[in-house]
């Protein structure tokens, strides 16, 4: 076939493939009815979740998976807003990696509010203000995120769902890099960067602000500053990137959870976060992860914040496989309170491999 004849089978393809996209957002208005009828939630992480394995099951190629996957994503965003707007909160201003994981996870149909810190985030999910939130919990380089991590101990927000997106930090400014006298960003970016600064930016003035946006605005307006953040943020604040890819690591991951009133239904491959804090003695710690050892509970992570009330006491977070609404898990969370102070759950969610 010629180049034209290519193009026109092309736009006949194009064609068909609008009006059955439409007839699917046909199908979701209904759906979309019988969901206000009975006040049913809009977005429903298991069913995303096996509507994106079904989709990767029937790919047949050439395209990724991924692919096929952010278009899906894309229709499910265009059908939250058929069937109600949905509001996300992330940690602002605009250009964030938080506001760049947010897009890929919801798309581009919904609506989003940039908060200023993790805490706002939690307290505008927990007070009803936003559907959903958007917060960083762990990087692959840099480990936890405390301010997350506080926020799970103070308000009862929980887990739905996760999303695993790579991040790149790139050094930008609007002068060259002999000129500047000031580096902004967030601690945990300086965290991921801390060699590539520490060789080339010697005596330098590095300083710490809420957001990698944040950082943007504030390099944009003042003479001698740089950033470290997000292409995205570069071109929103109008900077230059002088230096790519600064990260120590570079097959640099950020986990990030979505956060609503309520966690999620099984979907067959869950995880399960809890939160809990045990009596100051020896072994207390062992003895609670002794529980899902003997009940063959895969734990994937673990991780501590100070109890700040009481000296030298601690929370701790366990991630583990599995839905609290399996058998094994909840005979396996009975038992462990037994050794606990406090054992709270926060949230079930389907469990994601795959890299936004």
């Amino acid at each position: 076939m010629s180049l034209e004849e290519l193009r026109k089978k092309i736009d006949s393809i194009d064609e068909r493939l609008v009006e059955l996209i439409n007839d699917r957002a046909q199908v979701v208005v209904e759906v979309g009815k019988l969901k206000q009828a009975d006040s049913a939630p809009i977005y429903v992480p298991h069913r995303e979740k096996a509507v994106l394995d079904k989709i990767a099951d029937m790919n047949k190629g050439p395209l990724q998976d991924k692919t096929l996957m952010a278009i899906w994503r894309e229709l499910m965003s265009g059908s939250f807003a058929l069937e109600r707007p949905l509001l996300i909160g992330y940690l602002g201003p605009k250009g964030s990696f938080s506001h760049n994981a947010a897009i890929l996870k919801f798309g581009q149909s919904v609506d989003y509010e940039a908060l200023t810190d993790i805490r706002g985030i939690f307290e505008e999910v927990s007070k009803g203000h936003c559907d959903f939130g958007i917060v960083p919990i762990e990087n692959s380089a840099g480990g936890g995120i405390r301010e997350s991590l506080d926020a799970f101990v103070e308000t009862n927000a929980m887990i739905c769902a996760e999303a695993n997106m790579a991040i790149h930090h790139n050094l930008m400014a609007n002068c060259a890099m002999s000129e500047i006298r000031c580096i902004y960003s967030q601690p945990e970016v300086f965290a991921q960067c801390r060699n590539w600064l520490a060789s080339t930016f010697k005596g330098t003035e590095i300083v710490s602000v809420a957001s990698s946006s944040k950082a943007a605005q504030m390099a944009m307006s003042e003479l001698g500053s740089a950033a470290i953040a997000s292409t995205i943020a570069a071109e929103i604040y109008g900077l230059n990137i002088l230096c790519q890819n600064i990260e120590d690591v570079s097959n640099n991951v950020t986990r990030f959870l979505i956060i609503s009133k309520e966690d999620s239904k099984p979907s067959g491959d869950d995880k399960t976060v809890v939160l809990f804090s045990t009596a100051h003695k020896t072994g207390a710690l062992v003895d609670v992860l002794n529980v899902f050892q003997q009940y063959g509970i895969n734990m994937t992570n673990i991780g501590s914040r100070p109890n700040k009330k009481r000296e030298w006491e601690y929370y701790f977070f366990v991630d583990f496989l599995g839905h609290r609404e399996d058998d094994s898990v909840k005979k396996a969370l009975a038992e462990a309170k037994q050794h606990c102070l406090q054992l709270s759950v926060l949230g079930s969610f389907p469990r994601s491999a795959s890299i936004l």
